[in-house]
């Protein structure tokens, strides 16, 4: 974890209320981390529904593989994270841990080992010792409570500077809920769904079908619409689990329009935490937002804002506080999507810095370089070629993510 909180941490960090069905434990186990909580515990009622989004890595973790096998049931008790060791590229060894971990968590609860959930974050190709917290949990599970959302989004940082907190309340049909997320990621974030991982929870009755496409559509314009350094971990893990505690009729499609709220909440939840990944990047300095408009598809339009996004180029000369809207147009054109250099237009913040394919006549050295000096830069692109849309969330590139990851095994 990195000694100095990074400037774009959030100045108050949110409240997250107890949510009924729900209750978190964390310990100090020694992983790798000296004199700090490694280890999470949440534990959830009986039927509770769960949904869940992995890496697309073909080189997966071992509680990856775990939780996907897990996510079959749709039903959760359980869900043990450590901090300090991915448990990836671990062989057999690997997957001993995971058996070890899952069935003492399953023994603590009295419940099936597909019903527990697991995930690992750290260093890669390092074994992991499972039994050096899993003779904690059952003393885990019997102390939990539903006051440790705080607790548990520092205990699965690694190099994060801040937890990452988020909260929201909706309505189903009369019947009001919430959800409460925390999430880690600060380096290796370029997900395909998710070292980024994310754990949310809510009272709401929803079935594990509905859960699941809910979870699939709220991810595309958050989690997988933010990057770091183009680099997809292979522990990437997002978890939603819905007790049903609030009451009411469980919904069983996703179509339901009495989701309307909630999905609205969700979504908004998801984006949230994604945008505290971002500004949590490795060395960061400024948070990144690449709006990309009037491409030929929004598939299209994502696809070159990630290329902005992802290029050295354009997050050094961010982090140089340059208007350097060249590099924006090389990104553009290596992007391999239909462009059209003569129609393109570029912005920093409300500065239009190109416009036809050339520098804006009206150009103005002193307001773009002031526009640079923000924490957070917006760059929009206009292709005018269609009705595309998309924006992709970055953050800049300092010589203190070379340091970072420089020296990460040491």
């Amino acid at each position: 974890m990195s000694a100095a909180i990074s400037p774009l941490a959030p100045r108050t960090y949110a409240e997250l209320a107890p949510i009924a069905g729900v209750r978190l434990a964390t310990a100090a186990a020694g992983i790798k981390y000296a004199g700090r909580t490694d280890v999470l515990m949440m534990v959830f009622d009986e039927g509770t529904s769960v949904a869940g989004v992995f890496t697309t890595s073909r080189c997966p973790s071992a509680p990856v593989d775990f939780s996907r096998e897990s996510l079959k049931g749709g039903r959760a008790r359980a869900l043990v994270v450590n901090s300090g060791n991915a448990n990836a590229f671990t062989g057999r060894r690997g997957r001993e841990s995971t058996r070890l971990t899952a069935e003492a968590a399953a023994g603590a609860l009295g419940c099936a080992t597909g019903e527990v959930f697991l995930a690992s974050t750290g260093v890669i190709g390092e074994p992991l010792d499972a039994g050096k917290f899993s003779g904690l949990l059952g003393e885990m599970a019997a102390s939990a409570d539903g006051a440790g959302w705080r607790g548990a989004g520092e205990a699965i940082m690694t190099t994060d500077t801040y937890p990452k907190l988020a909260t929201r309340n909706a309505r189903i049909g009369e019947v009001q809920v919430r959800i409460n997320g925390i999430a880690k990621g600060a380096g290796m974030i370029a997900p395909d769904m998710a070292t980024m991982l994310s754990f949310v929870a809510t009272d709401a009755a929803i079935a594990p079908g509905a859960l699941q496409a809910l979870l699939r559509e709220a991810v595309a314009p958050s989690f997988n619409s933010v990057t770091v350094d183009s680099d997809t971990s292979t522990s990437d893990t997002l978890l939603l689990f819905a007790t049903g505690k609030a009451g009411g009729e469980v919904v069983e499609d996703a179509a339901d329009p009495r989701l309307g709220d909630f999905r609205a909440a969700l979504n908004s939840l998801l984006l949230d935490l994604a945008r505290q990944v971002a500004r949590d990047g490795e060395g960061a300095r400024k948070e990144i937002a690449v709006t990309v408009e009037g491409a030929v598809s929004d598939a299209s339009a994502k696809r070159i804002a990630m290329s902005i996004a992802n290029s050295p180029l354009v997050k050094t000369a961010v982090a140089g506080e340059d208007a350097n809207w060249g590099r924006v147009v090389m990104a553009v054109g290596k992007a391999g999507e239909p462009a059209d250099r003569d129609r393109l237009a570029i912005w920093f913040g409300d500065v239009r810095v190109a416009t036809e394919g050339e520098r804006d006549p009206a150009y103005s050295e002193a307001q773009a370089s002031q526009a640079m000096q923000a924490d957070e830069i917006t760059i929009r692109v206009e292709l005018g070629l269609g009705d595309g849309r998309w924006t992709v969330y970055s953050c800049d590139l300092t010589k203190e993510y070379v340091a970072i990851n420089g020296d990460y095994r040491s």
